[in-house]
């Protein structure tokens, strides 16, 4: 999935863009609920120190949908920190006056809906869905689940922007958007642009 989630990072990056992608070789193999995202913090923080050590960077992205350990990893550096979570919502909002969000497992909607809740954005957000698709099942097999979440999201709460709630959909933004005929957000490329746009005028 990091080899996935590079490779659509790199499809909408400007030319010229390196995106390193890296994960922590230790913790919960997937991030599912609050207590992975707590079990994850020690190897995250690690190899985040470790990383940025080792070569320079304009920007980082945080490519776990809950935003792990974001607020913390903004206070050790000067550069940009973004997660892909907070990246997707802000674009939500500037796509629409409304939004919904289809994630994985019931177990990652209290996490959203407080980091939503803590952006500024409860107003705006409908309604955070769960496809039930756990987070390494996410992909081309499961992708008419996912759909039919997003469907159901159009329909019953009559949003205006669907946002995809996990770095492994990325690939299903596009296609997405075609059915169903309004804008659908995947947190990747949202991140990538505005991680473009702020290194930018950070080095201004």
């Amino acid at each position: 999935m990091t080899a996935e989630i590079a490779e659509a990072a790199r499809a909408c990056a400007h030319p010229g863009t390196r995106i390193t992608a890296v994960n922590p070789p230790d913790g919960p193999a997937s991030i599912q609920g609050p207590e992975d995202g707590n079990a994850c913090l020690p190897g995250l923080f690690k190899l985040f120190d470790e990383t940025l050590n080792d070569q320079a960077y304009d920007a980082v992205l945080i490519a776990c949908f809950d935003d792990t350990g974001l607020f913390d990893l903004k206070k050790r550096v000067s550069i940009p920190v973004i997660g892909i979570g907070e990246a997707a919502f802000h674009a939500a909002t500037m796509l629409g006056r409304t939004f919904s969000t289809v994630t994985t497992l019931s177990a990652s909607i209290p996490v959203i809906e407080d980091n939503i809740k803590a952006y500024g954005f409860a107003g705006q957000s409908i309604r955070v869905r769960a496809s039930e698709v756990p987070v390494l099942e996410v992909g081309q097999q499961t992708r008419q689940i996912i759909h039919d979440e997003a469907r159901r999201a159009c329909e019953e709460d009559k949003c205006d922007v669907i946002v995809l709630g996990c770095a492994g959909m990325a690939g299903l933004a596009q296609s997405l958007g075609t059915q169903l005929e309004r804008p659908v957000v995947d947190g990747v490329s949202a991140g990538i642009g505005f991680c473009q746009t702020l290194a930018s005028m950070h080095a201004a």
